[in-house]
């Protein structure tokens, strides 16, 4: 029976890899070469680098670590209402935050009773971030609790004694195309993301590992 069986043995069908949420690591994409994305996506091939997970009271949001040619580390999550949006990420330094806001106003935003609006700076100097920046934020999370894991926890749920503790502070622009995401950690570590909201169509071509 195995002799038959290996004579007449096919080939495992290629991995089908269509959507966002089917990427594991290794797996690649192309976007869309359009001057509406910021030149640290236009046109470029990215692969997953690693895949994070953020552990939520009633949720959790997978997290992909993509990385292109250039130097920056890209993050995408995806955004789902009504329809699903591509989220992509990019850190900045504090620098970056001195350049493109007053910091008194950016300070309010860890004050629970301020309603804080957060104007982007006019003369700011960090040209390749323009198009990663809305004009003004409003603040819509406020120290929401949460938890990060360096593993892929999709389709199963971390373990409750695992993950770094942090709060979430989350602003959107008032078109809801940009967003500043803001991770204070045990320690006072601070990490600030600039979030650009693009459809799925961005992604032209996906290419799978196996």
């Amino acid at each position: 029976m195995s002799f038959f069986s290996s004579l007449f043995k096919t080939d495992t069908p290629a991995r089908q890899l269509n959507h966002p949420e089917q990427l594991i690591v290794g797996d690649m994409i192309t976007l869309d070469d359009s001057f509406a994305l910021p030149p640290h996506l236009r046109g470029q091939q990215l692969k997953v680098e690693s895949i994070n997970t953020y552990e939520y009271e009633r949720s959790q949001q997978t997290e992909w670590h993509l990385k292109g040619t250039g130097s920056h580390n890209l993050y995408l999550t995806l955004d789902k209402d009504e329809d699903v949006y591509l989220a992509f990420s990019l850190k900045i330094t504090r620098s970056d935050v001195e350049q493109l806001f007053d910091l008194d106003t950016f300070s309010e935003i860890f004050e629970e009773t301020s309603q804080t609006v957060l104007t982007v700076n006019s003369e700011h100097q960090c040209n390749d971030l323009t198009q990663w920046l809305g004009e003004t934020y409003r603040r819509i999370k406020f120290a929401q609790q949460g938890f990060f894991h360096d593993k892929d926890y999709r389709n199963q749920n971390p373990p409750s004694d695992r993950g770094d503790e942090f709060e979430n502070y989350f602003l959107i622009d008032d078109v809801e195309e940009h967003a500043i995401d803001i991770e204070v950690f045990d320690g006072g570590e601070t990490d600030v993301s600039l979030i650009l909201y693009r459809p799925l169509s961005d992604i032209r071509q996906y290419w799978p590992i196996s």
